[in-house]
């Protein structure tokens, strides 16, 4: 695939030891809970809500949440199904339907339990008032109304909030449009990157909400390169932020002596490439490898599409990413608009290619161009003379870099 004038590199997250059992890593969990007492400790819920990603999140909602489900209903006798709510947290995505919540919850959760599919602009919300960054905080009714509130979900790394996880299930999962609008506008932070926690302003106005939504239990994973268990926290959402996100740090966090002349970047398979809307973060992340004015070849599947309707009629306006800039920056923040801007972003400081399944007529009006993989990445190493550095990127939706020297980016 590679001449003998290139120099590769593959660079891949760190590998951790796999949870084998995964029933008895909840319930070690659950007994030693971060920051909290045990389930048994507290008094009994009238009702509880329970937030799990949509499945653009590779959440193992299948096996984790029948073995919390349990142990909610062996703490407290007294709680029937009935009593508890599911939402599934999209944030802005499109609510789910019945095929897709039978492609992420057990047959006899959807059959006992009352499963709420959040959207963003039409469900009924509880006004929690605003952040003291100014964020209104508008979450889903259905999650709002419970008496003890949980959050399931991913830790991972984020391009702008630092890490996922915590309370972020609700605070985006299941929020109004305009609280994730709110909270997204402050990702120009210069703190609002892959990787950083304290001082980011995307993330620390994400955990204020939480607070003030009450959500009282975080269960967090995080995800080894196959999307195996490396890691499992439950208790206060901050408090497995925490615990969480040294562990993602030390899987997804890579450091480089050098950027590349080329990067070849896989989001990282199904389904972090569902669609170009979540394939844009992988593109980002692994852009940040890339020496500036590189090349990027992107690997999206994006078998869904766009993934986004807001974005896709925003960013049809343009014709290069320049103007994108312009006009963001004559009209302000707006989501959908926000990814367009994300995307201009790298497109222009970089040579970007995609493999896609996408047609070349609805890649180009995202500016951006379809190409064969091979094609491609033959046509840019003869442009080059002598030695090419070339970085290879297979898990580029979570994996960030930092220079070893301490510099800066690629964008």
């Amino acid at each position: 695939m590679f001449p003998d004038q290139a120099e590769v590199d593959v660079l891949e997250p760190t590998s951790l030891p796999l949870i084998e059992d995964l029933a008895e890593a909840m319930d070690g969990a659950l007994d030693r809970p971060l920051q909290l007492p045990r389930l048994e400790e507290r008094a009994a819920p009238a009702s509880v809500s329970i937030a799990v990603p949509d499945e653009t999140r590779p959440f193992p909602t299948k096996t984790l949440l029948p073995l919390l489900l349990a142990r909610l209903h062996r703490a407290y006798p007294s709680l029937r199904p009935e009593d508890v709510t599911i939402v599934v947290g999209g944030g802005l995505h499109p609510p789910h339907d019945r095929e897709a919540l039978e492609r992420i919850l057990p047959e006899e959760v959807l059959a006992d339990y009352t499963v709420v599919p959040h959207d963003a602009k039409r469900a009924p919300m509880t006004d929690y008032g605003n952040t003291s960054r100014g964020t209104p905080v508008f979450v889903n009714k259905a999650f709002a109304d419970g008496d003890m509130k949980i959050v399931m979900g991913l830790l991972d790394p984020h391009q702008f909030a630092g890490f996922t996880g915590g309370a972020k299930g609700m605070a985006v999962g299941c929020a109004g449009a305009k609280t994730i609008q709110g909270n997204h506008a402050l990702m120009f932070h210069e703190k609002a990157q892959a990787g950083v926690r304290e001082g980011n302003p995307v993330r620390e106005d994400l955990n204020e909400m939480g607070r003030m939504a009450g959500v009282y239990l975080a269960v967090n994973v995080v995800l080894d390169k196959n999307k195996q268990v490396v890691g499992l926290w439950a208790g206060n959402p901050e408090a497995v932020l925490a615990a969480g996100a040294e562990v993602c740090a030390s899987v997804y966090g890579v450091t480089i002596e050098h950027q590349y002349d080329i990067v070849i970047a896989s989001c990282g398979g199904h389904p972090k490439d569902i669609c170009l809307y979540q394939a844009q973060k992988g593109l980002n992340l692994s852009s940040r490898a890339a020496e500036p004015g590189g090349k990027i070849l992107l690997l999206a599947s994006c078998g869904q599409g766009i993934g986004d309707e807001d974005y896709f009629e925003y960013v049809c306006r343009f014709d290069e990413p320049v103007e994108v800039f312009e006009d963001f920056k004559q009209n302000g923040f707006r989501m959908g608009a926000h990814k367009a801007f994300l995307f201009s972003r790298t497109l222009n400081a970089f040579e970007v290619a995609v493999a896609t399944e996408l047609d070349q007529s609805v890649l180009g009006s995202c500016m951006m161009t379809k190409a064969d993989p091979q094609e491609r990445i033959d046509s840019w190493l003869k442009s080059f003379e002598g030695r090419v550095r070339v970085g290879v990127v297979p898990n580029a939706n979570a994996t960030y870099f930092t220079l070893a020297s301490g510099g800066g980016s690629g964008e």
